[in-house]
């Protein structure tokens, strides 16, 4: 059972509603005399109603009570079956349709291990089911690219995909190639991407992009500006084009910071052509949920100590004079998972997936040494050694 508290009031044709803060009108099926009365009264005194959603339907009672601070901003999601059996008057069918996947369908279809919030969520599905060109931003790891993956997977639209940060050739992997033959001598073969944007209602991902060569984002410029939507096969004016296919929508990547080699600045012009979604690192509770989802036969205390590791290199690099220049990302801490899981001890795991990341330049002042005293607090090897405790650490700050 859910309640939500709506305005009672009328349209502009004098129809008895109910609205949300929003302003989404609904038009809830009566059946009970008693309803009917406490509504028709509510309407009159545009007073705030308390809408009871039950299995066998909707209960009514007027709330004199309530202000705008108890006042629901967004209905739709609770209200979905009933707002789509009895449309309000001013809302198409098509866009209550829509509206229902985005608040309601495509919640179910958001993967377990991808730890998003639901909000965040509906938001990137809404954006790419308008054609939106979305760009998921955040530290390398954090899960862009699963995100904008299972956008696809949700959609169950053509795909196709492009790391754009592995290709040294703009101009060939986004438009073409000349070649030559004994038989058909010089001749020019189009690309994947120009088959790709020319695909009705495709997904087409670019992942990397920050890592781009700026050959590639001058040439995207006209294919994601939505005044245009059209590829030039060169640079003469005169040129031929290919135009973007209709609902084809573009969800690109980037690591946006100082902290990641061969990253380059986004040209302003290029990022105004997106949404930009961001994506955070896990907190320690979301991180060890998702290391036990993804391997539940595991040990937890493994798991959790993986998490916490994790957890104090993120908040470290945060902090207002840092230790550490980089965190520890998802991506290693389900790899450490994995070796866990193929009987490797934390100490091992962290030998091999943790310490490579950290500089080990300054012997007991360097990034690594830091590390390891952060990892040294969950291992238990049989050990006496420490490397050096907190006051330590701290003093050689000072």
């Amino acid at each position: 059972m859910k309640n939500v508290i709506l305005k009672a009031g009328t349209t502009e044709a004098g129809k008895a509603i109910l609205m949300d803060k929003l302003n989404n009108q609904y038009e809830c099926p009566v059946k009970d005399p008693k309803n009917k009365q406490k509504l028709t009264w509510a309407v009159k005194k545009e007073a705030f109603v308390k809408v009871i959603v039950k299995e066998d339907g909707l209960t009514y009672s007027v709330s004199n009570s309530s202000t705008d601070k108890d006042w629901t901003k967004n209905a739709s999601t609770i209200l979905a079956d009933q707002w789509l059996n009895k449309p309000a008057a001013n809302v198409p069918a098509e866009q209550l349709e829509v509206m229902n996947f985005i608040h309601k369908d495509s919640i179910d279809l958001k993967p377990k291990a991808m730890k998003m919030t639901e909000l965040k969520w509906k938001y990137l599905m809404r954006s790419a089911m308008r054609g939106k060109n979305i760009m998921m931003t955040g530290p390398a790891g954090c899960g862009k690219t699963m995100a904008a993956k299972s956008v696809v997977n949700a959609l169950d639209r053509p795909d196709y995909y492009f790391n754009l940060g592995a290709t040294q050739d703009a101009r060939a992997t986004l438009i073409g190639n000349t070649h030559f033959s004994k038989n058909e001598g010089t001749f020019f073969s189009n690309s994947l991407f120009v088959e790709a944007i020319q695909t009705e209602n495709a997904v087409i991902l670019l992942d990397e992009l920050s890592r781009a060569h700026p050959d590639a984002w001058n040439i995207l410029m006209t294919v994601l500006d939505e005044s245009q939507r059209y590829l030039r096969l060169d640079e003469a004016p005169d040129s031929p084009t290919v135009k973007v296919a209709s609902g084809v929508t573009f969800i690109a990547t980037a690591n946006i910071g100082n902290e990641y080699t061969s990253t380059r600045q986004i040209d302003r012009a290029l990022l105004d052509r997106f949404i930009i979604i961001e994506m955070e690192m896990l907190n320690g509770e979301e991180e060890l949920e998702l290391l036990q989802l993804m391997y539940p036969n595991c040990d937890v205390d493994g798991l959790n100590a993986i998490a916490q590791i994790a957890a104090a290199t993120r908040k470290e690099v945060k902090a207002e004079v840092p230790r550490i220049s980089t965190s520890i990302s998802t991506r290693a801490t389900v790899e450490m998972a994995s070796l866990l899981y193929d009987g490797f001890s934390l100490a091992e795991a962290a030998e091999e997936i943790i310490y490579p990341q950290f500089d080990d330049a300054g012997g007991i002042d360097s990034e690594r040494t830091f590390v390891k005293q952060i990892v040294q607090k969950h291992v238990d090897d049989g050990s006496d050694e420490d490397l050096f405790n907190v006051e330590d650490a701290e003093s050689t700050q000072e």
